[in-house]
């Protein structure tokens, strides 16, 4: 029996509960899950704002599955499509896309299921959405819902505006009586104002859940060494899943090649691949054939993936909602997860410039506004949790004690003699010279370039011998925070003294700073999964036997089981078919396919009791 006649056949959901439990596999809803749900059963609309990670796609396909008719669910990406898909199939309900990439046939088969009833969630695009030919043939369905995920593409103020997105109100005009439910986890008080306005959402119920993921940890690594940082980084993550984030294709290419060399499993992602390479990369990553890529912003909307469990800024974001969206594909399971971002005030200054290019008006006003938060939050001296919350509007009176600043707050030291010679250097120097070569002139390093200038003369050369490049780097860095010193971008970022300079040179004021950090501290390593007591070596047969499962079937591991569901077998250790239903993730469709080979497994562990 087919996965749409598994569904047909059976009798109507009565309740939200009720398809949670046996469809889904969950014992209790999430928070925030049954009032939205409840909500849109009743025919409410709803604008629901939850994490990533945090369950929005259940809001919109429980209600599918209680309403008489069709749920039209509007996404931005082919791969997305076709990952909610195959995962909805996984459990036994009727589910479909309608893309580019399908075959004639394909298409054709799937419009014949949608006029029989055989389909219950239609995944499209919203330039289909939006297609006549495709609301003519809405007007002969019953329609139960729309819902409308990414609905921050919708608002100029969003950080992905979308034209094709933004028309998206036209479902409301044409179908008035339909409930419509956007879901976005990144949106301001601004953007969803705009979400409301342009989808003329009639007196919604309005979820806005909290933008925390306690699972995640933040921590940011001044960038010195980058590469040399991040294999430290990765070291201790062999074999996890992750995510690289560069701003742009050559670092992107740069990156993945020493990973290679250093037996990383890893690929690379970008816009100038074709299509085929791209969806090559992806599957393998979602297969977990490939344990990393590294990317371009490119990559990322389209991953489902719950077993990241890491994602890595290389370079910094233009926006704190991107850096939020990004970090929040790690630890989409509710296990631990790091977030680490590898910070230089350079790339900050590079973005800058690439934003003076663009043509005034309100965007580039928006733009400005969101690079400035960005570079905020990573000069941030205090909980980086509690920065990111509060930029959108969750306003957190105590540390989270799971960011590099909770776990090893910045130490004080008076700065002033160590600014008094950097700043002094850049003096001597004619404040003509960009960072790197005033380290060199401090450190009393003797190249060619600094003979031709005559600069081993002066009195600063060799005045900060005892110290390390990558920690005069960290001071001066500081002093440009500070305000003490610029980088004069349109003179190639030459180090110049400010009037604030002054009266630190002339000792009249003292000057406190923090004391550099040169690498990554252990105690801002993510806690391991192992904290949890369950059977590790359990665990390892379960992930092999759900890999080989996954293979056979040409599916994602993920789709048979998430970690976190293999994490509770091995603590649960059921052994009979209504103790495996009782573990989250395990609904009736699954048990059916799967629980056989599982509970088998577990039973010869037990039995062999290693």
């Amino acid at each position: 029996m087919s996965c749409i006649e598994e569904l047909t056949n059976s009798p109507a959901f009565q309740d939200g509960e009720t398809v949670l439990r046996e469809v889904f596999g969950y014992q209790t809803f999430r928070e925030g899950q049954k009032g939205v749900v409840d909500a849109a059963i009743e025919g409410k609309d709803c604008l629901v704002i939850m994490p990533t990670g945090g369950g929005k796609s259940l809001c919109y396909q429980i209600p599918a599955l209680v309403r008489d008719g069709v749920a039209v669910v509007v996404s931005p990406l082919i791969s997305l499509m076709k990952d909610q898909v195959d995962q909805l199939a996984a459990n036994g309900v009727a589910a479909s896309c309608l893309n580019s990439s399908m075959t004639p046939e394909a298409l054709s088969q799937t419009l014949r299921d949608l006029h029989a009833g055989n389909i219950k969630l239609l995944y499209v695009s919203p330039e289909r959405a939006l297609m006549r030919e495709f609301l003519e043939r809405l007007d002969s369905l019953n329609i139960a819902l729309f819902a409308i995920d990414e609905a921050h593409c919708i608002s100029q103020w969003g950080h992905d505006f979308r034209k094709e997105y933004a028309a998206l109100g036209q479902l409301r005009e044409r179908f008035p009586s339909v409930p419509v439910m956007a879901l976005t986890a990144t949106a301001d008080e601004t953007t969803r104002a705009d979400i409301l306005a342009r989808l003329s959402l009639a007196d919604p119920y309005i979820y806005l859940g909290s933008f925390d993921r306690p699972n995640i940890r933040y921590t940011l690594v001044e960038k010195h060494k980058p590469q040399a940082q991040l294999i430290q980084f990765l070291t201790g993550l062999k074999g996890q899943s992750g995510i690289i984030y560069c701003n742009s294709r050559k670092r992107v290419e740069q990156v993945c090649e020493k990973l290679c060399e250093t037996h990383f499993a890893a690929a690379a992602y970008h816009a100038g691949m074709s299509a085929d390479e791209r969806a090559r990369v992806q599957e393998a990553f979602q297969r977990d054939d490939v344990q990393i890529v590294v990317a371009t912003v490119a990559f990322g909307m389209g991953i489902n993936k719950p077993n990241v469990r890491f994602v890595v800024h290389y370079d910094i974001p233009r926006n704190i909602e991107s850096y939020y969206q990004e970090t929040g594909r790690a630890g989409r399971d509710g296990l631990p997860a790091e977030a680490m971002m590898l910070y230089d005030p350079a790339d900050m200054g590079w973005l800058r410039r690439c934003l003076d290019e663009k043509p005034e008006g309100p965007q580039k006003q928006v733009e400005s506004h969101k690079l400035n938060a960005m570079a905020a939050f990573a000069e941030a001296q205090t909980c980086r949790r509690q920065v990111l919350l509060n930029y959108f509007g969750e306003y957190r009176h105590d540390a989270c004690g799971n960011c590099d600043v909770c776990l090893d707050p910045p130490k004080r030291f008076d700065g002033t003699e160590m600014a008094q010679k950097a700043m002094s250097c850049v003096y001597r120097v004619n404040q003509s010279f960009g960072i790197g070569y005033v380290v060199e002139v401090l450190r009393g390093m003797q190249n060619q370039r600094i003979k031709d200038h005559g600069h081993d003369k002066l009195s600063t050369w060799g005045l900060g011998k005892d110290e390390s490049h990558e920690y005069w780097v960290s001071i001066i860095r500081q002093l440009v925070h500070r305000g003490f010193l610029m980088q004069n971008i349109a003179r190639n970022s030459v180090l110049q003294l400010t009037e604030q300079a002054r009266p630190i040179l002339r000792g009249e004021l003292s000057l406190e700073l923090a004391v550099p950090r040169l690498g990554l501290s252990q105690r801002t390593r993510a806690d391991k999964i192992g904290s949890r007591h369950y059977d590790k070596k359990l665990f390892a047969k379960l992930r092999k036997l759900r890999k080989a499962i996954a293979d056979e079937d040409d599916i994602p591991p993920y789709v048979v089981f998430n970690d976190a569901t293999l994490i509770e077998m091995a603590e649960m250790l059921p052994t009979s078919q209504a103790e495996m239903l009782a573990v989250n993730g395990v609904g009736q469709v699954k048990l059916d396919r799967y629980g056989e080979a599982f509970l088998d497994l577990i039973e010869d562990h037990l039995t062999m009791g290693d």
